[in-house]
């Protein structure tokens, strides 16, 4: 199966895994680079899933500190509980000593025949008929340069061409990897970790945020080329935001839900 974004590495310890990071899958200034979050969530459920044999149900991640460039971040997979068709695990990314992320989550898979989805796909035209947009960071050497982002509702990046503060605090956006590849758990894990990026559109200025966690829900993957990411921002107080995505598949299948919390950060000092 191809990995479009990087490839986690196996130890002789099937509960260890490791990923040695490169400035494409870091994000940030020029010198001051770090891995993506999203890349940790995607690492982590990679590492649980060829740890259990079992597919991700939900992930949560919780970013407690920063991996730079050319270091490697090891995975440890802990499985507490291993049921029927459940399995209970957690993970601990680390560099040396330094905790960087711990990742809770459930996996498997149960034969069922009730099924049912009560959330639409949002209004929105093909890729082809939105205009691309690259991210406000022009990271052409870091993980959002490996994304193509194509707009279909609302405002992103540092040229907010004056827009109003969002009545609803939607961005509705097409994503996809530049390299091809599968669209499995771990991508959409990093898809998800751009929730902050309908900061800005929400509040009507260069804005985004630190991610705080990421917490993953998987419905259903589907063959797909574009994830339709419909981003919600649901408020912002006390200096921190809060919202929620939904992630759908090119024929409008609900692939996955996701929800973070950030720190809120005006831009424009940055740019």
């Amino acid at each position: 199966m191809v990995k479009p974004f990087f490839e986690l590495r196996s130890t002789h310890n099937p509960h260890r895994w490791y990923l040695p990071l490169d400035n494409d899958l870091c994000v940030g200034p020029p010198g001051n680079g770090f891995m993506f979050g999203g890349v940790g969530l995607a690492a982590a459920i990679q590492a649980m899933e060829g740890t259990c044999g079992r597919p991700v149900v939900w992930a949560t991640a919780q970013y407690l500190s920063h991996a730079r460039p050319s270091q490697v971040v090891d995975f440890d997979v802990w499985v507490p509980v291993v049921g029927k068709g459940t399995s209970q695990a957690r993970v601990i990314a680390h560099v040396d000593d330094k905790e960087i992320l711990t990742v809770n989550a459930a996996l498997g898979a149960r034969d069922s025949d009730i099924t049912g989805v009560w959330v639409e796909a949002p209004e929105a035209p093909p890729p082809s008929d939105c205009p691309p947009h690259e991210h406000w960071r022009g990271d052409a050497g870091g993980l959002h340069g490996q994304i193509e982002m194509r707009m279909a509702r609302g405002n992103f990046g540092f040229d907010m061409n004056g827009a109003p503060r969002s009545e609803d605090g939607r961005l509705i956006m097409w994503m996809r990897p530049k390299a091809g590849g599968v669209v499995d758990a771990a991508t959409l894990a990093i898809f998800a970790d751009h929730v902050p990026s309908g900061i800005g559109n929400a509040l009507g200025f260069n804005a985004g945020g630190s991610s705080l966690d990421n917490t993953i829900r998987i419905v259903r993957l589907a063959p797909t080329e574009w994830v339709l990411c419909d981003i919600s921002i649901h408020a912002v107080n006390a200096g921190f935001g809060h919202g929620a995505m939904r992630l759908f598949s090119e024929d409008r299948q609900l692939m996955a839900t996701a929800s973070q919390s950030v720190i809120v950060r005006r831009h424009d000092a940055d740019r």
